[in-house]
């Protein structure tokens, strides 16, 4: 089987293993909610941690499959600590390394600006604290397999609303913002950012890439440009290949980086009626 990005699911002929979790949160009734969830569906929490410097020490003593990383947290914040533990993690497929630690963030509306920076850090995706316990679940085994958790039109409002401007000099919070990890001078120039050239795509790339990033699932672009679904995913892996992106949420925020895809292009995508609760499989 094969993810959305086209992705392989595991290793031919080998076993898949327990899925293992990291929980990061300061608020210890969160943590322990969300491990009942998971033990419940059978998925190990190697461990919980509570602030970004012990959610990173746990993430290199286990190498989790997931980390699922609260933002707003002491010693070190979530962001900082995606950075770090993004960058310890071997190339994928890597022999005798297993798959990379995947990196969920955990966030309310009011903290969209760091979601973004945590993104283009290169976390995998986003989920809200109100999560359900079949959200929570699906989320953790979708991303284990290489895919992004993309909610399109959250993902999509977080760059047209960022992208550009997030850090910038004079960038005046919106109302109910509360003080949280400082942002960076250009978050999506982190370490772990998307920073391909896309003149090394085709044509038939850069339209696929456009349509991702307006939120448009295989089948939807499929359907859109009358190919078959096999082909999309074809597309789209040898999009992130040459760009160097990590899936599918790298890409959609570096189509609005570069220019490829403008707010106001990019709003009238074709889910536009998605809330913050898509299925974690609307990518």
């Amino acid at each position: 089987m094969t993810a959305e990005d086209g992705t392989p699911d595991g290793r031919p002929g080998e076993p898949e293993r327990p899925l293992s979790v990291v929980i990061a949160d300061d608020q210890a009734l969160v943590r322990g909610g969300f491990r009942l969830i998971l033990k419940a569906a059978g998925i190990d929490v190697a461990a919980e941690a509570a602030d970004g410097a012990r959610a990173v020490a746990a993430a290199r003593a286990h190498r989790p499959d997931v980390v699922l990383m609260d933002i707003r947290m002491p010693v070190m914040d979530g962001i900082e600590a995606t950075r770090q533990i993004l960058a310890d993690a071997p190339p994928g497929g890597q022999e005798g390394c297993g798959p990379p630690t995947r990196v969920i963030i955990l966030t309310t509306f009011d903290l969209d600006a760091y979601v973004y920076a945590a993104l283009t850090a290169g976390a995998s995706g986003f989920l809200l604290k109100d999560v359900t316990p079949e959200h929570l679940v699906a989320a953790v085994q979708l991303v284990r397999t290489g895919d992004a958790l993309l909610a399109p039109s959250i993902t999509r409002r977080l760059v047209e609303r960022f992208a550009g401007t997030a850090g910038a000099p004079g960038t005046v919070p919106g109302p109910g913002h509360r003080p949280g990890p400082a942002l960076p001078a250009d978050p999506g120039r982190r370490s772990g950012a998307p920073g391909g050239d896309t003149s090394v795509l085709t044509r038939r790339e850069l339209e696929v890439l456009g349509l991702v990033a307006r939120g448009m699932s295989n089948a939807e672009i499929a359907a859109s440009l009358t190919l078959s679904e096999a082909t999309v995913k074809t597309h789209v892996a040898r999009i992130l290949t040459k760009l160097s992106l990590r899936d599918r949420v790298q890409a959609v925020v570096l189509a609005y980086e570069t220019g490829l895809i403008s707010p106001a292009s990019g709003a009238a995508g074709a889910d536009g009626h998605h809330d913050g609760r898509d299925s974690p499989g609307a990518r």
